[in-house]
């Protein structure tokens, strides 16, 4: 990926002869380690985990697809997919498998499905979510409990929240959030970490990009962390595995932050 800085009248440019040609950054954004496609992640479950990859998961997999196809991250590129749903569900599976705890398909499919109440209205099947809403259709195609784990997760929008700026309502929404995940049981709460560590771990994969959307996400992080989900990690029930792996992504964070605060901002 090659990103122009300065393309416009702060350009950067030096002459040589008549010519002028403007300073180039290159940027180049590899795949991150973690990024799995679905026949790979189809592996890690069989080959790996040992799972027997049932009708129950195989739906859960359809239905991501329908709702995430061609969904891309803050970097306009990666493939929600590929950089998201599939290695969140991965690194759920991989913490049950070593802290021996059991695991079934309703726990893969709600890991699979965690994101899906985000964007229900790309789901194909429209006449079933239409008849009967979303969160209904998912409890009709999956049970109870991968919708309740989905409707625990889901972040609702800012206009249901209360305060006269939008950094009022985002910090009545991250309160009642909290709430929300303190209360959570263990299947919930290590989505969520997964979630979460997911997220910050891309965000510092593309911070060189200069965007200020990409720089608004590492202050978020970086305050949210520092409010909850560090704290959230060590309360029951707790997951040490988490935390250490969620300092240490932060303290990444929190260093490009400091290093490139005065110039990360700079193009949209």
């Amino acid at each position: 990926m090659v990103h122009l800085r300065g393309a416009g009248k702060h350009a950067n440019h030096e002459p040589i002869g008549k010519l002028f040609f403007y300073r180039v950054i290159i940027v180049i954004m590899k795949k991150p380690d973690y990024a799995i496609n679905r026949q790979e992640f189809l592996s890690f479950l069989e080959n790996d985990a040992k799972l027997r990859i049932d009708g129950f998961i195989e739906d859960a997999i359809d239905v991501a697809e329908e709702v995430h196809h061609g969904v891309t991250r803050e970097d306009a590129v990666s493939l929600f997919l590929e950089t998201h749903t599939w290695p969140v569900a991965t690194d759920v599976v991989k913490h049950y498998r070593s802290v021996n705890r059991n695991i079934t398909s309703v726990e893969v499919a709600s890991a699979i499905l965690h994101d899906i109440l985000e964007d229900n209205d790309r789901i194909l099947d429209s006449n079933k979510t239409k008849d009967y809403g979303f969160e209904a259709y998912l409890s009709y195609r999956f049970g109870s409990r991968v919708q309740d784990i989905a409707t625990q997760l889901k972040i609702r929008p800012l206009e249901n929240f209360a305060g006269t700026t939008n950094e009022e309502r985002e910090l009545n929404r991250f309160r009642e959030y909290c709430n929300i995940l303190i209360s959570s049981e263990y299947d919930v709460k290590t989505i969520k970490l997964a979630d979460r560590l997911n997220n910050m771990r891309f965000i510092l994969d593309v911070a060189q990009m200069n965007r200020q959307v990409i720089y608004d996400k590492i202050k978020r992080y970086l305050r949210e962390a520092e409010d909850f989900y560090l704290a959230y990690t060590i309360l029951q029930p707790k997951l040490p595995c988490f935390y250490i792996s969620i300092r240490s992504t932060y303290e990444k964070l929190r260093s490009i932050y400091y290093e490139q605060t005065l110039t990360m901002p700079q193009s949209q």
